[in-house]
């Protein structure tokens, strides 16, 4: 068993202002969409120019934070929220949801699009291989917030969290970080080093984060509240994720088609 390291969750405390490790990690997304963006909105099918990737990023941010807020409050905890709606707000209690976050990016593309003149999966093709980046950063977040830890477990690489009692547990957070962030963003960028048809690289990304959160459910500990929703072993996260698979992997079979046919 490997012992848990002691990180503090706050990176930087100057006075009252604590700037926690969680909110670095989203920063660090931020940042690698910006600069990454600039890169790819200098290739010659890039639907958009380099100055306008600020905007993109903007968008962006507003999507993923606005849709994740309400998408864990639709799919983790709706119930608390018919009997508060307040709840909806009360960000700093935490509870983000990649789904919704997920949506949210789709919504903040399509308005972003009409104002660039191009279509959602257009710019959706640009921006995700550079979303794995934030998404193992933010991964990262979870595991040195001890929080969304796996299944207790016996395996060399078990550790015990400050709260999840006294078992010993699958990292799961670092598995995510590992499949999510690592091999999600080497498989979409270079895949998406040449030109590719609309939708293949957006599709592909959908499929493979799918596949990759499916099987990590399965090491996950589920919500406390929402615990196995059947069988004794379907989490909501795999509920949530087998769409994903099922839309990106037909998506991906006709944007290749297409090419193909070209």
């Amino acid at each position: 068993m490997l012992s848990y390291p002691q990180i503090d969750p706050i990176a930087i405390a100057v006075g009252p202002l604590k700037v926690h490790w969680y909110g670095l990690m989203y920063l660090i997304g931020f940042v690698a969409v910006y600069f990454l963006g600039q890169y790819r909105a200098k290739q010659p099918w890039s639907p958009i120019k380099p100055e306008a990737i600020e905007d993109l990023v903007t968008y962006g941010a507003l999507g993923v934070i606005l849709g994740g807020r309400v998408g864990y409050i639709l799919f983790y905890n709706f119930s608390e929220f018919i009997n508060n709606p307040l709840i909806l707000f009360k960000i700093w209690e935490g509870g983000m949801s990649f789904h919704g976050g997920m949506l949210g990016v789709f919504t903040a593309m399509w308005f972003f699009g009409k104002k660039q003149q191009c279509t959602v999966l257009q710019l959706t093709d640009i921006i995700a291989p550079l979303a794995p980046i934030g998404l193992g950063a933010g991964r990262i977040g979870n595991f040195i917030n001890s929080e969304l830890w796996g299944r207790p477990t016996d395996v060399p690489w078990a550790m015990v969290f400050p709260n999840g009692g006294p078992l010993a547990r699958h990292p799961s957070q670092l598995y995510e970080a590992f499949l999510e962030g690592v091999v999600l963003f080497a498989v979409l960028w270079f895949y998406s080093k040449k030109p590719r048809p609309v939708m293949a690289t957006t599709s592909l990304a959908v499929l493979l984060y799918g596949c990759f959160r499916f099987f990590v459910e399965f090491y996950r500990m589920p919500d406390a509240h929402l615990g196995y929703l059947a069988l004794d072993w379907v989490t909501m996260g795999q509920i949530l994720s087998a769409p994903m698979i099922i839309v990106g992997g037909l998506l991906f079979y006709f944007a290749d088609r297409k090419r193909l046919s070209n």
